[in-house]
């Protein structure tokens, strides 16, 4: 019989364990019920507060990525604009959503009910980027006035911002306004979008271009239907009258940039 050294007599054998994945999960198991019965309770409450929700959560981003100014001075942008599109919603006695928004995407309102034709629906996309505009507009007054240097950044960055949204592509707003103009500048701006991936490809930039491609060719396949004919009748006046706030708006953003362009140093 073999001897073993007298300190060994007591070893016992390690026993073979459960695999650690199921050692993670027990003791995840505590943690996760708790988050589900979390939501199970309060989930109702955020999505009646989904703008607060939405709002904190989008600024929490936006802080971390360019920081405190960037990220607050971006939500007030971005609520501006939305508020735009909410006002003239309101005006016209169409029932709209209170603003979401959407990390790196912006923000959007929804709507139970569209608009009555193309000349409304026009009128509707482009109250956002004039709001949006004057919003821009007053920080830049008051970055001179204060000589800020971040205040004149925040500007710059508005005015590039409302200048983007009037890219003639639905979802954006320019796709939504040049609807009053002529159909074949969504074609245009298609091309301007897909020749922008091209040279700087970006992942919102890529899905924003899937959207508009999507949204054309619904269009395009529905554009003999009487329905839609009546959609986009206009009025010659009022398809003069969109086509100079849209191209003026389209400059003056443009001279805005030029003026308020600073390097990105704060």
């Amino acid at each position: 019989m073999e001897q073993y050294p007298e300190q060994w007599r007591d070893y016992q054998p390690i026993q073979p364990r459960g695999s650690d994945w199921r050692d993670l999960l027990r003791k995840l198991w505590a943690p996760l019920a708790a988050l589900g019965a979390f939501f199970a309770k309060f989930g109702l409450v955020l999505l009646k507060f989904k703008f607060l929700f939405s709002i904190f959560v989008s600024a929490a981003f936006y802080v971390w990525v360019g920081g405190w100014w960037f990220g607050i001075g971006l939500i007030m942008l971005l609520f501006v604009h939305e508020m735009g599109h909410v006002l003239e919603a309101k005006r016209q006695g169409l029932p709209v959503s209170v603003p979401v928004f959407i990390p790196f995407m912006g923000a959007l309102i929804t709507m139970k009910q569209m608009p009555h034709n193309a000349w409304r629906e026009a009128r509707l996309a482009i109250a956002g980027p004039i709001v949006g505009s004057l919003g821009a507009l007053a920080l830049y007054i008051a970055g001179v006035a204060y000589d800020s240097r971040p205040l004149k950044a925040l500007a710059f960055l508005g005015f590039l911002i409302n200048l983007f949204n009037l890219l003639p592509v639905v979802p954006l707003d320019g796709g939504r306004i040049t609807a009053a103009l002529h159909p074949a500048l969504w074609f245009v701006g298609l091309l301007a979008l897909l020749a922008l991936v091209v040279y700087r490809p970006n992942p919102i930039l890529i899905i924003i271009l899937l959207l508009a491609g999507s949204e054309l060719l619904r269009r395009w396949r529905l554009r003999r239907s009487p329905q839609m004919q009546q959609y986009y009748r206009v009025k010659p006046q009022q398809r003069l009258l969109i086509g100079l706030l849209y191209f003026g708006l389209a400059a003056a953003l443009v001279l805005g940039m030029h003026a308020t362009h600073v390097p990105h140093q704060f």
